[in-house]
């Protein structure tokens, strides 16, 4: 269990929508989670759950139109992100706050050299000039183990092989030392090799700089290698909130057994995996109530009509769910007197 640590990022209900043709795609809906410094929170999900507009709306970095923070409060080190003006935010992003984007190869500029591209990030956050903050470019790729990185740094990014190229990514926003890394997808175009390799460096970077991460994905493989907390999040709205050995060890939402009994098991013998019935809700069309009920084997009258609060069970676990609160065992009563059987 993690000591009592400093909070360097407390977010508390935040909302961010998609104004549209088609109507209000509440894509992030009243969110809550906090992270410590030092430690790594993984926001775990399916593809369009809101992981990544999370991620976006940290930094500010919302396009708008469409989009828009329509509510919420984003507390770094105490002071609200929501209430900075574009020049206070320019000055944050990337120094104090860095986010390693999905893709490098649409990330990085393809007619500029990699080592370009990393000291500009110091001649703009610490004012170097061209000759030091080159220097510094190649002692950053030297840092996130790149061989030869005076030659590499005189290279564009399609010159590069993948993992090179997350890797200048890394070095790109590990530049200034930031205190807060995000990692939207880190692994995600790599082999299983490089994988490891990308996230064994994450990780030694982390422990040398002291710095929190918020590690993006919606491969629960790399939750257990990686993270010490977990938000796993559906349709817009985190569902279960937790430390990640007990994410693992004992499941308590039933879209997180759901995911969990996806998985092939190495110590089970399985002839299939175990599907999640039904399809993700549209964004413009959400459920009345839990947004997983449609999908899930325990839902009730209960879960149809009315949406759950995110709910303490202990052990530091959250849970959006109606099966951990008293009103359950009266629908239950009710089911059963009306004939009812337990699912």
């Amino acid at each position: 269990m993690l000591k009592q640590q400093e909070k360097v990022l407390e977010v508390s209900n935040l909302q961010t929508h998609f104004f549209t043709d088609e109507g209000v795609s509440r894509a992030v809906d009243g969110i809550d989670f906090t992270l410590h410094k030092g430690e790594t929170l993984g926001l775990v999900g399916e593809s369009g759950c809101g992981k990544s507009i999370t991620s976006l709306s940290i930094l500010r970095l919302i396009a708008s139109p469409p989009g828009r923070i329509v509510n919420g409060e984003i507390l770094f080190k105490g002071q609200d992100l929501l209430k900075k003006t574009d020049k206070e935010m320019g000055a944050i992003r990337g120094n104090e706050i860095s986010m390693i984007f999905q893709e490098p190869m649409t990330s990085l500029n393809p007619v500029y050299s990699v080592g370009e591209q990393i000291a500009e990030v110091f001649r703009h956050h610490q004012k170097l000039g061209r000759k030091e903050a080159w220097e510094k470019a190649v002692d950053m790729l030297r840092l996130v183990g790149i061989p030869s990185p005076e030659k590499r740094a005189k290279q564009e990014p399609y010159e590069l092989s993948g993992g090179m190229r997350q890797r200048v990514m890394i070095a790109m926003a590990m530049a200034c030392s930031p205190e807060i890394l995000i990692a939207d997808e880190p692994t995600t175009a790599l082999d299983v090799t490089i994988q490891a390799q990308i996230l064994d460096l994450m990780k030694l970077l982390q422990k040398q700089m002291g710095m929190s991460i918020i590690m993006i994905t919606h491969d629960l493989g790399v939750v257990s290698e990686t993270c010490d907390r977990v938000a796993v999040m559906y349709a817009g709205k985190i569902v279960e909130y937790t430390a990640a050995g007990e994410l693992f060890a004992n499941p308590k939402h039933p879209y997180t057994v759901g995911l969990l009994n996806s998985l092939p098991r190495a110590d089970q013998d399985q002839e299939e995996l175990q599907a999640i019935q039904g399809s993700v809700p549209s964004p413009y069309n959400m459920p009345a109530g839990c947004r997983f009920a449609p999908r899930c084997p325990q839902a009730r009258e209960l879960c149809h009509t009315t949406v759950p609060e995110l709910t303490d069970v202990g052990n530091g676990t959250q849970v959006r769910c109606w099966m951990y609160t008293p009103e359950w065992n009266v629908q239950l009563d009710a089911h059963m007197k009306a004939g009812g059987s337990i699912q």
